[in-house]
């Protein structure tokens, strides 16, 4: 049994026919079923259907069949030992394969049984372990399929007026092969002008044959799981998924299973880094969903994001407590960027959970605020503080980012996320004791803030702490509690002279701490070794901070200035990954780079150091990828270097002569390669590669540049001279072509995409790679 699985109109039932009409002989017997969703619905609709089967495959008129389980029977006996094709399209219930193909051993050995649907659980649940997932088409797929069914085509390819517009179908189908045909013989015969007009209509409702269809999807789901489509489709379509689900359990659903659901019925998708997706098409499907439920007036939608619906909402206060959820968005370039609220603008939607600001700037004094609302995101809050009766006991998230907030009370017990980053007048945080679920607190660049409340530190369940940018900020506050939740800790920037030794050491499973740009931090507490979690540390310009903590020699260490250790013999920072201590005045850090935990790191930045040659213990450093020695001006010779080594960022290093790794590949006694370069402004070493390229003929014309013998040895390469346009000797076409042979030729290379200026020159020149050449 094979699934073919994907949303509606992605081509699953052409797939099938496909399939079914190319191996269809090579059976002894084939049926295929066709809409099994809609046929199976009617009072023994599966009794017809079972007939059907039998039909077909023993090539008789009628087969009668008088009730599902006989009907089982029957396909048990009559079909059992023979070799079938059999394809079941459009099915949505596990009874429908029961009852027509339940398990393999009704069937003779090398049957096929091929099920399309929408629900991918269904799959899984029928132990169908076999599953293609249908993929949209590409953009050039797109085109071919929508000029097929368009009469301004020749030969496949649109007439040239017709071609811009026809790329802008394409993407409003974004990939989907029902919206392409629909589209297509839609606009078929039409004039330009009709097309725009018709385009314009279906991105502001979209077409109704289209919509219908995606829909059949939507209205089989649970009452929950709409609610939670709904929701994505309005508010969080591209949203960080753990992100979502907090938000929406403090709206008393269950996303995490929702979730889920939606997944397996092919509505959204989850992307590689956590993020929700959904295809635009099934997005507006959605949204006509809830357009639909008051067509004429938006105030009794149950969600808005339409920025003229919410803008008369807000200042007609026609709003209803049938809103759940609004969006400010406002589209780029319009003139109106201010909506003035007044003090009833939200007193009627005592039922909103969910009011997303992104980009209006909402002026007006603010009375009221309901209660029930879970995320409150405004930017730019206009005033001073909250309604004084604002008590939303569920709220969730409060993001009020560059607002002109004073002060703060919370006693929000479900408060999770609070982000008031850029408020410059905030002073003082509140006492977060009301906030005891508190897991995100960001108030980077809240320049006037001068103190951290101390209640911070009984926040057991904050997770990330950010106070980038705050200047003002001198005394990291006394943390008393265990921080046992605490990950991320970011203080760059600001003007803290310590960090409280019997603070740091409660934050037991820190994994981040930021450190940057500190210039009046002097020391570090010893009990920062007791991070045992540490991923990543950035200490980059503390021009004060001279060295780390000296450990003192103990019976469970042998030499504890080579291996710092801990009481009990642990290692010091034993997950240590990236290590950034560039342009700091660290007077130890050839004793640091000696410690064995430094084995594990992947990246190490070491800019702006004065060391002549690069310590010869980075060549132990068996995991290192990504190696930063910017503006190390003594340097001269970087030694051999980690195997593993992918980056290398030399930039600025005027006296660098030789990096030995890329001298022996150059003199190919050295085949691995790097990944990426950069080696802006390095003079001495280009002229030391350029003799070693020369003796090696390694040179074309008059295109002997720095770089491209660098090709050889890089998937990318920035190298960057000062100076103004393209040399006047120069001409692209004949050196490119000679350059093309000449790429060719070198070892590991295969063609490559040569930029200049920024540009891409040659498109006869195709690869992924791509150098940038400044003159």
């Amino acid at each position: 049994m094979v699934g073919i699985w994907g949303t509606g109109g992605i081509g699953k039932t052409t797939i099938a026919k496909a399939v079914y009409n190319s191996i269809a002989h090579m059976f002894e017997g084939s049926c295929f079923l066709d809409d099994v969703r809609e046929r199976s619905m009617p009072y023994e609709g599966l009794v017809k259907l079972q007939s059907i089967l039998l039909s077909e495959i023993l090539g008789v008129k009628e087969v009668k069949v008088t009730n599902v389980d006989k009907g089982i029977n029957v396909i048990k006996k009559m079909l059992n030992g023979k070799k079938l094709l059999l394809i079941l399209d459009d099915v949505n219930q596990l009874d429908q394969l029961n009852k027509l193909v339940g398990r393999s051993d009704w069937f003779g050995s090398g049957s096929r049984i091929v099920l399309t649907t929408r629900d991918k659980h269904l799959l899984i649940a029928h132990q169908v372990n076999l599953i293609y997932e249908v993929e949209k088409l590409d953009h050039y797929e797109s085109l071919k399929l929508f000029a097929s069914w368009n009469s301004f085509s020749r030969n496949g390819h649109l007439e040239d007026d017709y071609a811009k517009l026809a790329n802008d179908v394409v993407d409003y189908a974004e990939g989907l092969p029902l919206a392409l045909m629909v589209l297509g013989s839609h606009l078929c015969g039409r004039s330009l002008d009709q097309w725009k007009y018709a385009l314009d209509g279906y991105r502001r409702v979209p077409n109704r044959e289209i919509q219908e269809i995606l829909k059949i999807s939507y209205n089989a789901l649970e009452d929950g799981v709409k609610e939670v489509f709904l929701d994505i489709a309005c508010f969080f379509k591209g949203q960080d998924k753990d992100y979502v689900i907090q938000i929406l359990e403090g709206c008393d659903l269950n996303p995490k299973y929702d979730l889920e659901v939606l997944v397996e019925k092919a509505l959204i998708n989850i992307t590689y880094d956590g993020c929700i997706w959904m295809h635009d098409l099934i997005q507006k499907m959605g949204k006509e969903v809830v357009r639909q439920e008051s067509p004429t007036e938006p105030g009794k939608r149950s969600r808005l994001w339409f920025h003229e619906d919410v803008y008369h909402v807000l200042t007609e206060n026609t709003g209803t407590d049938m809103i759940k959820g609004i969006m400010v968005k406002l589209p780029a370039g319009l003139e109106l960027d201010e909506v003035c609220l007044n003090a009833e603008s939200f007193s009627k939607m005592k039922n909103l959970r969910l009011f997303i600001n992104h980009n209006a700037r909402l002026s007006g004094e603010v009375d009221y605020l309901p209660n029930e609302l879970r995320l409150l995101s405004w930017p730019e809050y206009p005033s001073q503080s909250l309604p004084p009766n604002f008590n939303p006991k569920k709220l969730v998230a409060l993001t009020m980012p560059r607002s002109r907030i004073l002060r703060l009370d919370l006693e929000f017990k479900s408060l999770k996320f609070l982000n008031l980053e850029r408020s410059k007048f905030l002073r003082k945080t509140p006492d977060f004791s009301g906030v005891p679920n508190l897991e995100t607190l960001n108030l980077d660049d809240c320049t006037s803030l001068v103190e951290l409340h101390p209640s911070a530190g009984f926040l057991h369940k904050l997770v990330k702490l950010r106070l980038m940018g705050c200047r003002s900020l001198t005394l990291f506050p006394e943390i008393k509690g265990k921080m046992e939740s605490l990950k991320y800790l970011y203080l760059a920037y600001t003007s803290i002279k310590e960090l409280p030794s019997s603070s740091i050491r409660h934050f037991t499973r820190l994994e981040e701490m930021n450190l940057t740009g500190c210039e009046n931090l002097t020391n570090l507490p010893f009990s920062i070794y007791e991070l045992k979690h540490l991923v990543s540390i950035s200490v980059m310009k503390c021009s004060k901070l001279v060295s780390f903590p000296k450990m003192e020699k103990s019976e469970d260490s042998r030499s504890a200035e080579s291996l710092v250790t801990l009481q009990g013999g642990n290692l010091a920072f034993p997950k240590l990954s990236r290590f950034y201590v560039g342009r700091s005045n660290l007077s130890d850090i050839a004793d640091l780079l000696t410690l064995d935990c430094m084995t594990k790191l992947t990246t190490l930045d070491l800019s702006g150091s004065n060391f002549v040659s690069l310590p010869v213990c980075i060549n132990n450093f068996v995991n290192l990828r990504d190696l930063r020695l910017v503006s190390c001006k003594r340097l001269r010779e970087i030694p051999d270097l980690p195997r593993a080594l992918k980056y290398l960022n030399v930039s600025d290093c005027l006296s660098l002569e030789r990096v030995s790794k890329l001298s022996n590949i150059l003199e190919r006694k050295e085949s691995q390669m790097f990944k990426g370069m950069r080696l802006t402004n390095c003079w001495r070493l280009r002229n030391n590669l350029v003799r070693i390229a020369k003796k090696k003929n390694m040179f074309i014309n008059q295109v002997n540049l720095f770089s491209l013998f660098l090709l050889s040895l890089t998937s990318y390469v920035v190298v960057e001279f000062p100076g103004r346009g393209i040399p006047k000797w120069f001409s692209y076409r004949k050196d490119l072509k000679d350059l093309r042979e000449w790429l060719c030729m070198l070892p590991h290379v295969g063609e490559r995409k040569i930029g200049i200026n920024e540009a891409v020159v040659p498109e006869e020149i195709e690869s992924s790679s791509f150098i940038r050449c400044r003159y």
